[in-house]
């Protein structure tokens, strides 16, 4: 599997990024999965998310096979922290072109540009009515440690996740 990864512009990136999104989100609903859904991330969000941390691209003989957001703080799930961790959200996949393999290879890749940045920890949520999602960031190594129960989500809503993280460094 040949994954490169570049981080995400203004210009044609970002649409590509929202058809991504919505694409994962319309998977989810197909598979009985509450999580994401279609139209709730825009264009702004990803522009913002690039203001505020890092938007990677993963791409496979050069289409878009994957993404995600790396970012140097949350405190909706994590409170006020010291500056010790990158947080992984959003991590997405192209179920059409994404080479097996593609997530892990995309975590391992914000792993390297945590510790890249003098971080020791890769922290990440997921919501915790999915415990597939669980189990796949388990199997990658990351140990869960809490579960913040009223995460703030978009449009004001609540809902629990699941803390969890890895040690990349001493």
């Amino acid at each position: 599997m040949e994954l490169t990864f570049r981080l995400a512009d203004d210009g044609a990136d970002l649409p590509a990024l929202v058809a991504l999104y919505d694409a994962a989100a319309r998977w989810m609903q197909t598979n009985g999965i509450a999580q994401w859904k279609p139209g709730e991330k825009d264009a702004d969000h990803f522009r913002r998310r690039r203001l505020d941390g890092e938007v990677w691209l993963a791409e496979s003989a050069e289409h878009l096979v994957g993404a995600f957001e790396l970012w140097w703080q949350d405190e909706p799930a994590w409170g006020p922290q010291p500056p010790e961790a990158g947080y992984v959200h959003r991590l997405m996949v192209n179920r059409d072109r994404a080479p097996a393999g593609t997530g892990r290879a995309m975590l391992a890749h914000a792993e390297r540009r945590t510790a890249e940045a003098g971080r020791a920890w890769s922290r990440l949520d997921c919501v915790s009515s999915n415990p597939r999602l669980r189990t796949y960031y388990e199997a990658a190594g990351y140990t869960v440690v809490g579960e913040q129960p009223f995460k703030k989500g978009a449009g004001g809503s609540k809902y629990a996740v699941t803390l969890l993280e890895k040690r990349l460094r001493d």
